[in-house]
């Protein structure tokens, strides 16, 4: 089955100390009305449990909320638990108070696209979509 025809999953990620997870379960439920297969792995996950819930998963996306401020190490440290796997081919996305700045300077370490607080949810589940739609690797 071509990549463009399977369905995504997508594991949202909550790391760190932050117990703040509206936004998560916000995004989870519109990545799962948008057809996407999501697994959710609730608050407080270190870096590693995420990256083992991806690897056991098998999902083409981690998006992670991070809003404790903390988004420079998790952030880095994910895609390196991620590519450590093997997982080079997997998106890491996700959203929280995070300065353009900071986005830019994790887009250099292999993080894809982060969104900010107010940002729509469709506009989340299109740059899945459109990444997603461009991949060539088959399973």
């Amino acid at each position: 089955m071509p990549v463009s025809d399977r369905r995504i999953r997508v594991l949202v990620a909550k790391p760190g100390l932050d117990g703040h997870d509206r936004g998560a379960k916000v995004i989870a439920a519109a990545f799962r009305d948008a057809g996407f297969e999501v697994i959710y792995t609730g608050l407080h996950q270190t870096p590693e449990m995420v990256v083992a819930a991806a690897v056991q998963e098998d999902v083409d996306v981690v998006a992670m909320s991070v809003l404790s401020g903390a988004h420079m190490t998790l952030f880095p440290r994910v895609r390196e638990l991620l590519d450590a796997e093997g997982l080079q081919h997997v998106l890491l996305t996700g959203g929280g108070i995070i300065p353009d700045q900071d986005a830019a300077t994790l887009a250099k370490v292999g993080v894809g696209r982060v969104f900010g607080p107010g940002t729509a949810t469709g506009d989340a589940i299109a740059y899945i979509r459109d990444w997603h739609g461009g991949r060539e690797e088959p399973y």
